[in-house]
């Protein structure tokens, strides 16, 4: 059922029975290392380069999903996933060793929302039984196609985010235990005409803001409905500049109920500057730490709202603007 002009409410309720996440060395020596299913002690992953690497984490991440849901390979309907690499490269060569019929989305670090609220729409409709969607990023072979290769050592400024490496899937079906997405609300691509690519919390945040005010409007409920509205990666600025904002436009949220993937999945003194990003920074996040937390019965209501910077090498070195989008998907444990 449609809400308002982009919210969908889910009457059927899809239920999360499963999540895979895999992470690398540097998330095994972070903030929640036991929310991750497989944690990997060197960035090469025995691969014979980062990018075969990077296909690596989603083929692993899924793995985990269909193994811990009990179900086969070949139940999945539907696989769809993206990641930021050329062309989501490593997510459409993991469709390949998957085998499922494939939707292969690019919404930079918004994808691990956009894909998990299309598959939610599908199994919602009765389209499939079950639907795997994903999200996957690796700091080397991200960095080396947005800003500089690890080895050239540039130094970055303060506003500056790490590229999580890691990847994330969920597994949806119309049956089973766990729990349940309620409703999505699509973003719409905000530019603000920033052009730095090493800002992108400030970048991103209008368009967070637009999506929460969105959706909370649309869905008729405030935000104490939720437990905590979790933005993608933000980070430290990008969480500050979202709160002034929302605070302008009148819309209430406790600070305390206002958390970011970019800020939980490391600790305070790993040199990640103004925090996490990557594609694989919200989809192991909350697929790991935070459904583990509402399967413990610590968070009832949570709502994921994923941000991404919608650009690319060649538009950067155009010195364009930079488009912004952000997804909301609740997740509530019993449905509403």
């Amino acid at each position: 059922m449609l809400a308002g002009h982009r919210t969908w409410l889910f009457n059927h309720q899809p239920v999360i029975i499963s999540t895979g996440t895999v992470g690398g060395p540097f998330e095994a020596n972070g903030n929640i290392p036991s929310d991750f299913d497989l944690l990997h002690d060197d960035l090469w992953m025995k691969q014979d380069s980062f990018e075969k690497a990077h296909k690596l984490l989603m083929d692993e991440a899924c793995q985990k999903a269909i193994e811990k849901a009990g179900i086969q390979k070949d139940q999945v309907q539907f696989f769809l996933g993206g990641d930021l690499i050329n062309q989501i490269t490593p997510t459409s060569f993991a469709a390949k060793t998957l085998g499922a019929p494939y939707l292969g989305l690019f919404g930079a670090c918004s994808t691990s929302m956009e894909g998990l609220a299309l598959s939610a729409f599908l199994i919602n409709g009765n389209g499939a039984d079950y639907v795997l969607t994903g999200a996957s990023s690796h700091n080397a072979a991200v960095e080396k196609q947005f800003r500089y290769p690890t080895e050239y050592g540039g130094q970055k400024p303060p506003t500056a985010q790490w590229t999580v490496t890691g990847g994330g899937a969920a597994l949806l079906s119309n049956k089973g235990d766990g729990p349940k997405v309620t409703s999505a609300t699509i973003g719409k691509v905000i530019d603000m005409g920033m052009s730095d690519p090493f800002n992108m919390g400030a970048a991103m945040a209008p368009a967070a803001v637009d999506t929460i005010e969105a959706h909370l409007k649309e869905r008729g409920v405030d935000s104490s409905y939720y437990d905590l509205i979790i933005t993608g990666d933000l980070a430290h600025i990008g969480r500050e500049i979202a709160l002034d904002l929302l605070k302008k436009n009148g819309t209430h949220i406790n600070e305390e109920q206002f958390v970011d993937c970019g800020l939980t999945i490391y600790k305070e003194d790993q040199p990640v500057l103004a925090g996490a990003s990557g594609a694989g920074c919200s989809a192991v996040v909350t697929y790991g730490h935070f459904l583990n937390r509402m399967k413990k019965g610590e968070l009832n209501r949570i709502l994921v709202v994923a941000t991404g910077a919608l650009l690319s090498p060649l538009t950067s070195q155009q010195n364009q603007s930079i488009p912004c989008i952000a997804h909301a998907v609740s997740i509530e444990n019993g449905g509403v």
